[in-house]
């Protein structure tokens, strides 16, 4: 051999040993040892060289991307022998549905291996990581990887969030308009029923948020949120109920006889609480279904009351029934009407003490 990159390492009876530096793609190929005795004999072995992949590189990306485009990244790495295996990840999850070409380089020796990534643009591939991973024996198990960060333009996403589930007249309520979208969407326009906000005393707002004080019947409608940037333009609309203030009347209690009593009771239940985004006092619209029970000692009394007005009731009603059993009239004393005193109309009556036996009482 007569190569300055090979130097005999070692020589003897029993072995012979060289080295190869600097190795290369023309190394491989078989060597043979020879040892001249009587007869010669002589030992072959084959050198395989393997072709170490360049670091792949990923093409085909231009920034930003508009969604729903369709976006195709090429990976590409040259020089492996045996050909160099590529795989996709995008944000450390493999991707499968891939095209994948190996070719054969000009020296015939080694293997150009280039792999395709078609998919749409989406929203929720923005900020997403994409990564073209090289395995190959010759890495001593540490791939070579390529990545490529993705940035995707969107229209806004639009939604509405209440601070009041069931408003009711005389609260408060805050809209906030929460939007999303690449590049960050202008500040927001509320309009109500598709016009202009109708009270703006009442009606304030402040950047995303809509304020609206001291509801009323009036302010029922729908409230629409717009968002827009340089890609487009989307809205989302709410609509407000104001309810009346909840109120619980007990029945109205009457007692049949001479003597009437009417007792109506009426019990207000409201709850208030304070909000702290506002800094203002306003009933909670959630009260209703967050009471611990109802107020037995005000419920107690009023039966109390309704239960004695009943018995003065009967009272009244039964003395009046005793005083008034039945009425009697006597048919006596017969023409004594004209008699100057009582003395003479006892002689003057046709009833007097001769006829006594004939007087006659009826009952009526």
């Amino acid at each position: 051999l007569r190569d300055n990159r090979i130097e005999l390492v070692r020589a003897s009876w029993h072995e012979l040993s060289i080295s190869v530096s600097d190795v290369s793609l023309s190394d491989e190929g078989q060597y043979t040892c020879s040892l001249f005795t009587m007869p010669v004999k002589t030992s072959k072995a084959f050198l395989t060289v393997l072709g170490v992949p360049e670091k792949p590189q990923i093409t085909g990306f231009t920034s930003p991307v508009m969604e729903g485009e369709r976006m195709q990244l090429t990976c590409k790495t040259s020089g492996s022998k045996p050909a160099a295996d590529i795989r996709w990840f995008k944000n450390d999850k493999e991707v499968k549905d891939v095209k994948y070409i190996k070719e054969e380089d000009t020296n015939r020796k080694t293997f150009t291996v280039s792999s395709t990534l078609d998919f749409l643009a989406d929203r929720n591939d923005d900020g997403a990581v994409v990564s073209c991973r090289v395995d190959h024996e010759s890495l001593n198990s540490t791939p070579q990887i390529a990545m490529q960060v993705l940035e995707i333009h969107y229209t806004p996403l639009v939604k509405i969030i209440s601070s009041n589930s069931w408003p009711e007249e005389g609260q408060s309520i805050i809209l906030t308009c929460e939007s999303k979208g690449k590049p960050v969407p202008e500040p927001v326009l509320w309009t109500k029923d598709g016009g202009e906000l109708p009270d703006p005393e009442r009606m304030v707002v402040n950047g995303r948020v809509l304020s609206i004080s001291f509801l009323n019947k009036t302010d029922n409608g729908t409230y629409r949120c717009e968002a827009k940037n340089p890609i487009g333009r989307n809205s989302t609309e709410y609509v407000l109920i104001v309810h009346d203030v909840f109120n619980t009347l007990l029945s109205t209690t009457v007692i049949p006889s001479l003597t009437t009593a009417t007792v109506t009771t009426t019990v207000a239940l409201t709850a208030s609480t304070t909000t702290s985004a506002t800094g203002t006092s306003i009933r909670d619209p959630n009260a209703l279904a967050g009471q611990t029970g109802p107020d037995h000692a005000l419920i107690g009394g009023i039966v109390a009351v309704v239960v004695f007005v009943t018995l003065c009731s009967i009272i009244l009603l039964g003395r009046y029934l005793a005083r008034h059993k039945g009425t009697y009239l006597t048919n006596e004393a017969k023409g004594a009407e004209d008699a100057p005193d009582a003395d003479t109309a006892i002689i003057n009556a046709e009833g007097s003490q001769v006829n006594a036996e004939e007087k006659k009482e009826y009952f009526i």
